[in-house]
């Protein structure tokens, strides 16, 4: 099922106090009575999950997607659609609208970030998602990485930085990733997330995520590969990617704040090597572009 709005949509009565609550799971409970891994879409889909994502939406504001639907209007059309959006998810039927795209100048003046706007109700659905893949990837996380990682900053990331330097490593090679989100592939994301993840239902919904395309100027375009920043669980799927990398590097001089890498060694030779050791884990296993 695919979300489809429409401004005419009849609201209840004072919906703008009450909040989206999910839903009254059935089966639930003999869900969770077998136990294991197939569990995890139903930790996705519980109320109190679905509650938490949608007011962290509502609370992040966010302009509309594809559908013009804004995060005010989302609330009275997910309390009359959310027993037959939950059915279409439980049953693999759901299909995520493609994000639009939008254009905002970069920091420092270089070009422009190409975002994909997800429509608000993709948007808690990816929320969901990601509150509860997060505490479990972080398990997994390596200590150098600091980019979209809770209670962990890009000051953090900073004074590691200078950690290194006063131990000795005073050679730095700093390392960008060409369009890192855009050029994600998409069968070896997959392959990673297939690895921890036993659910093949909510795999195979990040995967319909992957793929839902872009729209740019009224034309719907592919997506083969990347995960366009924008959504909620772009950040994870990224740092779930760049992990591989991380944890080959992680006895080594090497701090990464999202798609920003620094190399620290002691001597240029050191350095230079480093250098070519991130190069063929970054380009030749992970199948991306380094600037350097």
């Amino acid at each position: 099922m695919k979300a489809e709005y429409r401004k005419d949509c009849p609201q209840r009565d004072r919906v703008e106090r009450k909040e989206y609550a999910g839903v009254r799971s059935a089966g639930i409970r003999e869900c969770k009575e077998r136990g294991g891994a197939a569990d995890l879409l139903e930790e996705i889909l519980d109320r109190d999950n679905l509650n938490r994502a949608y007011k962290r939406v509502r609370r992040n504001h966010g302009a509309p997607g594809i559908d013009g639907m804004t995060v005010e209007d989302a609330l009275p059309w997910l309390q009359e659609h959310r027993d037959d959006l939950l059915q279409s998810i439980r049953e693999g039927t759901y299909k995520p609208s493609p994000v639009r795209r939008k254009e905002i100048p970069k920091p420092d003046g270089n070009g422009v970030r190409k975002l994909g706007i997800p429509t608000v109700v993709d948007r808690v659905i990816q929320q969901a998602i990601a509150q509860q893949l997060q505490p479990k990837f972080e398990l997994l996380f390596a200590e150098g990485s600091y980019g979209y990682r809770p209670g962990r900053s890009a000051q953090q990331a900073i004074r590691k930085v200078k950690a290194y330097a006063e131990q000795g490593y005073s050679y730095a090679v700093e390392i960008d990733l060409s369009k890192y989100f855009d050029t994600l592939n998409h069968e070896m994301l997959m392959n990673l997330l297939r690895k921890h993840i036993q659910d093949s239902r909510v795999t195979n919904l990040i995967k319909r995520y992957l793929k839902s395309g872009v729209m740019e100027n009224g034309v719907h375009c592919k997506t083969e590969e990347g995960s366009p920043q924008g959504g909620p669980l772009s950040p994870l799927l990224a740092n779930i990617y760049l992990n591989e990398f991380d944890q080959e590097m992680k006895r080594r001089g090497v701090i990464r704040y999202a798609d920003d890498i620094v190399v620290l060694a002691k001597c240029k030779r050191a350095s230079t090597r480093l250098l070519e050791s991130c190069r063929k884990v970054l380009e030749n296993q992970l199948k991306l572009q380094m600037n350097v």
